[in-house]
């Protein structure tokens, strides 16, 4: 029983890091554009660019297939926590990234984001109850260390670093919007983020209008929506299906190496020199990215009896019966029942890991 736990966890493994790598590419990218765009309309043009781009391949994937999504629709109750998330990671914190940018070297930028998968695990450790360990704990201090480190410029006279707080606020944005997406994970992750990029994108393409904001020229806007739809769009497709299998806080931590490949790239691209400040908040928040990545947690624990809707094989927690109704074929998504059971392999806070310590 041993191999199918391993190998969700190396799935949730590989969807984190693809989120990571696709969100930190788009941070220089996104410095580069802001020469032309205003922040805030930037903002709406990557989330309306992940929106749309998103819901085009889902009603292109819907046509071309002429088959039901394997993925179990979002339902009524979920709508709640997709509205916070949607404001907090949509709205706020896209705002609030592009207003840090604007006063912030793209490399620092890049590592300060790394304070999201702190503020994010906070978060879930405190007030969702997500269990962790001392491993997690001190990674995530090595993470804080670090970002700590390259936000101070070591002239105490320098004035407020905005840029710093505004990128910070940011990352405390996203961190609730994590914790708020881990309570719909089980739905559709392109339905999600689609939701997020169309709703987000129109709310800051408001803002921007109501502040004066003109569309820049049309190569601009292209360059930005696919900007948005790699970096936000898929990236938080991959990062909504990291959240089942690895839990919030595990996929926060994952999600950290998204600053090094933002600063690897803004090094290249801006030709940045390469400070010992940089270096050293680089091998701290590289230790604690290193925690978390050789963490390995199993023990004895019980499922509660659960009725719920997702994407599913019939492994050892899908052993159900079906209905006539039910579609055919694996992987696929409908309500199932789980009963209680008591068993021990290495796990994650996923979906069905939820229990206490």
């Amino acid at each position: 029983m041993q191999s199918a736990p391993r190998n969700r966890l190396s799935v949730g493994i590989v969807y984190a890091l693809a989120a990571a790598v696709l969100f930190g590419a788009s941070t220089p990218f996104s410095k580069l554009l802001l020469s032309s765009v205003s922040p805030v309309l930037l903002a709406a043009l990557l989330y309306l660019g992940s929106g749309c781009g998103l819901t085009l391949w889902l009603l292109l994937g819907s046509w071309l297939t002429g088959k039901k999504s394997q993925e179990a629709p979002l339902k009524r109750a979920d709508l709640p926590w997709l509205a916070g998330a949607v404001f907090f990671g949509g709205v706020a914190g896209p705002l609030l990234l592009m207003l840090g940018l604007a006063a912030t070297p793209a490399a620092d930028a890049s590592l300060l984001l790394n304070l999201e998968g702190v503020l994010t695990a906070l978060l879930a450790w405190f007030v969702f109850k997500e269990n962790f360990d001392r491993r997690i704990a001190l990674g995530m201090a090595c993470i804080t260390a670090g970002g700590i480190l390259v936000s101070w410029t070591g002239n105490p006279s320098g004035g407020v670093p905005w840029g710093a707080l505004g990128i910070a606020g940011a990352c405390l944005a996203w961190g609730i919007d994590n914790n708020l997406t881990r309570k719909v994970s089980a739905g559709n992750p392109l339905q999600i983020a689609a939701i997020k990029g169309l709703v987000a994108g129109g709310v800051n393409l408001a803002i921007a209008f109501a502040a004066g904001a003109r569309l820049p020229a049309f190569s601009t806007v292209m360059a930005a929506s696919a900007v948005g739809l790699l970096g936000y769009g898929v990236s938080l497709t991959c990062f909504v299906l990291a959240l089942r299998h690895l839990g919030t806080a595990r996929t926060g931590a994952y999600f950290s190496l998204a600053p090094f490949v933002g600063a690897g790239l803004s090094l290249l691209i801006f030709q940045g020199a390469i400070s010992f400040v940089f270096l050293a908040a680089t091998a701290l928040m590289g230790v604690g990215v290193w925690l978390h990545l050789t963490e390995r947690h199993e023990h004895m624990h019980e499922h509660e009896e659960m009725f719920h809707d997702h994407r599913h094989v019939h492994d050892e927690h899908h052993q159900h019966a079906h209905s006539p109704d039910d579609p055919a074929g694996e992987p696929h998504s409908h309500p199932h029942f789980h009963p209680a059971m008591r068993h021990s392999h290495p796990h994650y806070p996923d979906i069905h890991h939820r229990h206490k310590h």
